[in-house]
């Protein structure tokens, strides 16, 4: 069987498809709420200065989404690592979680720069 048979074979998978259509629904959410925000303040220049006005309440909102993750995070390392207690299995968490931080600080590094 060759590469590629094997590539669209994954791709067509109940999960791939799965996890493209909980992609979609969420991307047609986002921009959905920023059509509507649009909408009802008036136009674009008001809607961004909403955002900006509001932008303590989102920093609070993204420190409580890194929390439930943090959290979820670490129940799901701690049942890993019970299971699979080799060290292969700890670097590769050590790995995921380093490039997780440092995403996240890029991240909001970002929108610091913005501000």
């Amino acid at each position: 069987m060759s590469m590629a048979w094997l590539r669209f074979c994954w791709l067509c998978s109940r999960r791939a498809a799965k996890t493209l259509l909980w992609s979609v629904v969420i991307i047609a959410i986002a921009v959905g709420a920023n059509v509507a925000g649009t909408y009802l303040v008036g136009g674009v220049a008001r809607w961004e200065k909403w955002l900006t006005a509001a932008s303590g309440y989102f920093l609070v909102w993204r420190l409580c989404l890194y929390g439930a993750t943090a959290y979820g995070w670490i129940w799901m390392r701690h049942r890993l690592l019970a299971r699979e207690a080799d060290a292969l299995a700890r670097r590769r968490l050590v790995r995921s979680e380093i490039a997780g931080a440092l995403a996240i600080v890029a991240l909001e590094i970002s929108l610091l720069m913005r501000g």
